[in-house]
């Protein structure tokens, strides 16, 4: 047989994002809660991040319980069944194991085995990843109908007392479906990284390092060492916030500024904008850079939910339906970008 007898899958022209769903956690953390943990005030929260509350999950609630109740939501939007799925994606950086992966017990648990099933590690920027990999799977005639998640329990990776990025964080799931389209539906995503800003945003100690301290392995002779023996070994959030303010303010946008171009659209044509709710200025001063037009609604979901990393787009992209149902059909961007350093960004139609 020559390589040209080949069969290959049939190529899809379009595809659109066909339904979206949301879990927010029911326990909510208000500014005077973290202030019991952190010198600051409720004013100082809300001028500096525009974070008035964030959700947090109790500790029976999983990565996967809130990404199964996202997902039923988008499917039932969508109209299609689990079992016509051709693939799950989970975007997360907070699912406890290394292995099995989320999105191989979520299929599972939605009857869309035996799709295939895969965790993407993008943090903040996950989705969006996600959203590029569903696209193209579906244009590639891959799948008919790819499930696209952003899932965080960011509260099991925090220090309630460190102040550089607990306070921001909150828990919670987006999802979305990716099916064909009848026009264009998904526009061309600019995505990349870079890892040369690596620790700006990390772990302040591998799982390595918890296991070699445990075993004695490591002593306490250095200031690092003796800062494990502390505090709790269970890895924690860090973050060198004036870095990554300084990387979001000015760089992300000429990636959003791209996705723009790389789609043939200028900000005039958008109905809708949903970055990544990482603080209400980055946000703020993307829109200025931006000059988006005063008819741009710019989700800000962060007020109320704080920042969920991968679940935060879809969960505002949620919120703003169900708040401007009329944006239904109409253009978004929507950018995420976070621990790497990496970023991805989309036009896309509303479902």
């Amino acid at each position: 047989m020559s390589i040209t007898a080949l069969k290959q899958a049939p190529l899809r022209e379009h595809t659109r994002i066909l339904g979206v769903g949301a879990y927010r956690p029911e326990v909510i953390v208000t500014n005077d809660d973290v202030c019991q943990w952190i010198d600051s005030s409720d004013e100082w929260i809300r001028q500096r991040t525009g974070i008035v509350t964030r959700h947090r999950a109790p500790r029976d609630v999983s990565v996967i319980d809130m990404a199964e109740a996202a997902s039923r939501e988008a499917l039932d939007a969508a109209g299609i069944e689990a079992s016509q799925l051709g693939a799950v994606l989970v975007s997360t950086v907070t699912h406890p194991y290394a292995t099995p992966s989320a999105a191989a017990q979520l299929t599972d648990r939605l009857g869309a085995t035996p799709a295939p099933a895969y965790d993407i590690s993008a943090a903040c920027a996950g989705y969006c990843y996600g959203i590029a990999q569903g696209d193209a799977l579906v244009h590639a005639g891959t799948a008919e109908y790819v499930l696209v998640v952003g899932v965080e329990k960011l509260s099991d990776f925090i220090d309630n007392g460190e102040r550089t990025i607990s306070f921001l964080l909150g828990d919670g799931a987006g999802a979305v479906v990716i099916g064909p389209g009848d026009s264009a539906g998904i526009g061309p995503s600019v995505w990349g990284s870079d890892g040369s800003k690596h620790a700006a945003i990390r772990m302040n100690r591998s799982l390595i390092d918890v296991r070699d301290y445990a075993l004695g392995v490591v002593t306490t002779d250095t200031e690092d060492e003796a800062d494990i023996s502390r505090q709790s070994l269970w890895p924690t959030m860090v973050q060198d916030g004036p870095t990554v303010f300084r990387w979001a303010v000015w760089e992300m946008a000429k990636v959003a500024q791209s996705a723009l171009d790389a789609a043939g659209i200028t900000a005039d044509d958008l109905a809708a904008f949903l970055p990544h709710q990482a603080n209400i200025r980055i946000i703020d001063e993307m829109v200025k850079q931006l000059k988006l037009p005063d008819h741009v609604y710019v989700a800000r979901d962060i007020v109320d939910a704080g920042n969920t990393s991968a679940a935060s787009i879809p969960l505002a992209m949620h919120r703003t339906l169900k708040e401007q149902p009329s944006l239904s059909g109409k253009l978004a961007l929507q950018i995420g970008f976070g621990a790497g350093l990496v970023f991805g960004a989309q036009v896309v139609v509303l479902p």
